[in-house]
């Protein structure tokens, strides 16, 4: 057997905007915090790709084995893989995955299985390709592969998805910040495999108050290079949990010497930043500390392990704020989990297509007793 597109097969991307497109022509998801992964059954071979092409079989072997128990003899599906902690999605247990011993592997695999959040089907299970077919049409032939196989399957379930603006509200109601943000996909084209002509993604906006506990200098000039950000947790130690460095060089050539006279140990007095790396130079990798005086708001799209995952951007200093205010609860997510969306969406799935087959049986039935009047007459 094989497959009618290759494993190097390129998965649609989004363009990120700054808000939901809306009209009939739109399909909305959740935007799901793990890793893109195309997932390819080709009777007893199992292959699960990146965005980028690379094979991510040997770190998520639970996954590989969730696939292989499905009845169906192949397909190509593509997803995102997450791993539920508790009652929330942690990225830091997928970057653990990225172990270079399988014993590693399989041990974090016995700890936290991982599970395949699939909204789009490539192939079929007769091997039929289906990304010339609209996202529509895709989305009504997935939904239908998911009633057929996916029931009772815990490690591979089907995203939810929707075309009223209303469901969204509801979403973002039931789960609150622990929805990462939602994708938008145009229901009347065929799958764009490489390109972001047919989807756009809209991030959950989060902000925080920090305490400006250090800056570094930048690689080049005298002026500040990032303002090092921390947070105090409920032993009033203060953190570093991460930077901010969205700013001009005319601001920065404001601020530099403003800083400079603030410089005070310790600044944080619990987490501190590191020292040079091999990628910094001895300037960017020194830091000052600073006295704890200055808050700025900043905003941030994940905070996971204590950090924030990426450099933050600024959005204003915040001289109304007590630097002993800005607390790690900020950062605390719901205790509501983006999979309570899950249920809903493989328990309306099932409903639509036990309809769809319904509506199918019947037509077949009225054809079928109106060609045997036709016969009699």
């Amino acid at each position: 057997m094989s497959l009618p597109i290759p494993r190097k097969y390129a998965p649609m991307e989004a363009l990120q905007v700054g808000e939901l497109p809306i009209g009939s022509e739109w399909q909305y998801e959740p935007k799901w915090d793990g890793f893109r992964c195309v997932a390819f059954r080709d009777g007893d071979r199992v292959d699960l790709m990146s965005k980028s092409g690379k094979p991510l079989g040997r770190y998520f072997p639970d996954i590989v084995e969730a696939l292989e128990a499905l009845e169906a003899p192949r397909f190509v599906l593509d997803g995102e893989i997450v791993i539920p902690v508790g009652k929330m999605l942690s990225f830091d247990e997928l970057l653990l995955r990225i172990h270079p011993a399988a014993s590693r592997v399989r041990t974090l695999a016995a700890e936290h299985p991982a599970m395949l959040i699939v909204f789009d089907l490539l192939v079929d299970d007769r091997g039929r390709s289906r990304v010339d077919e609209t996202l529509a049409e895709r989305r009504a032939a997935l939904e239908e592969f998911a009633t057929t196989y996916l029931a009772g399957a815990g490690s591979v379930r089907l995203s939810p998805a929707t075309t009223a603006e209303r469901t969204v509200k509801r979403w973002y109601a039931s789960v609150g910040s622990a929805l990462d943000g939602v994708i938008a996909k145009r229901r009347d084209l065929p799958y764009q495999t490489g390109e972001r002509t047919g989807m756009q993604k809209l991030k959950q906006k989060r902000t925080a108050d920090c305490v400006v506990g250090g800056f570094r200098y930048a690689s080049k000039g005298s002026l500040i290079g990032s303002l090092l950000l921390g947070l105090y947790d409920e032993e009033g130690l203060l953190n570093h949990v991460g930077f901010c460095s969205a700013l001009s060089a005319a601001e920065r050539a404001e601020l530099t010497p403003k800083l400079e006279a603030l410089v005070q140990e310790p600044g944080f007095t619990g987490q501190a930043p590191g020292g040079p790396s091999r990628w910094s130079t001895a300037r960017t990798g020194e830091w000052k500390p600073l006295a704890t005086k200055l808050v700025v708001e900043v905003e941030y799209d994940h905070f996971t392990g204590g950090r924030f995952r990426h450099g933050t951007g600024f959005l204003r200093w915040r001289p109304d704020k007590a630097p002993r205010q800005c607390t790690m609860k900020q950062v605390e997510r719901e205790s509501a989990s983006s999979l309570l969306l899950l249920g809903a969406a493989t328990r309306a799935a099932t409903r639509r297509t036990v309809a769809s087959r319904e509506k199918l049986a019947l037509t077949k039935s009225r054809s079928g007793k109106a060609k045997k009047k036709q016969r009699r007459v």
